[in-house]
């Protein structure tokens, strides 16, 4: 795993191998992180990065100067991975170990940038702009990203502003408000 950008651009890690994830590829990492930069100021922003895996969206956030960054994944061997790497970086972000839909729920606080990056085949995948857009996750300006299979389309939901795809990785990316183009 590599770090495309920012203070950290280059660094390396490497995930336990008993990790089953399927991680963002680097063309599509850089990509998004293109995106974004144009319409983010990354010294105001926190981020929250949903099923976290190994971490690798949260610490792209943190390198390009993020303000803050929480990341939330249930495997524990994922999270002391995070952990470990946070602490590598000399780095400081909130890490919870919970089921992401069960954190949903909860009430949130706002962010700037919402991404969310969960097993294709997760049962909820659509349900899951409407859980993080209606429960108060993404700030008045914030964005929300989705990082889905080919097989699905979030062009319905009001929220919606475009898709991006890279290959067999898709980015859906929402407003919090409805009437942003």
């Amino acid at each position: 795993m590599r770090i495309i950008g920012g203070k950290y651009k280059g660094r390396c890690f490497q995930p336990p191998a008993k990790l089953s994830l399927r991680p963002t590829t680097d063309f599509a990492k850089e990509s998004l992180f293109n995106i974004l930069t144009n319409r983010l100021d990354w010294e105001q922003c926190t981020c929250l990065d949903l099923f976290s895996g190994t971490g690798s969206l949260t610490y792209e956030c943190l390198s390009r100067g993020a303000a803050g960054a929480w990341a939330v994944e249930k495997n524990r061997a994922s999270v002391n991975f995070i952990r470990k790497t946070l602490t590598d970086l000399n780095e400081n972000a909130t890490v919870i170990q919970e089921d992401v839909l069960r954190f949903l729920k909860k009430p949130g606080r706002e962010f700037d940038l919402v991404l969310a990056d969960p097993p294709y085949d997760l049962p909820e995948l659509a349900e899951l702009p409407e859980l993080v857009l209606n429960q108060g996750w993404v700030g008045a300006d914030g964005l929300f990203v989705l990082e889905h299979g080919a097989d699905h389309s979030f062009s319905d939901v009001p929220e919606f502003l475009e898709m991006r795809k890279y290959g067999s990785v898709n980015f859906s990316i929402f407003s919090a408000r409805s009437n942003m183009t």
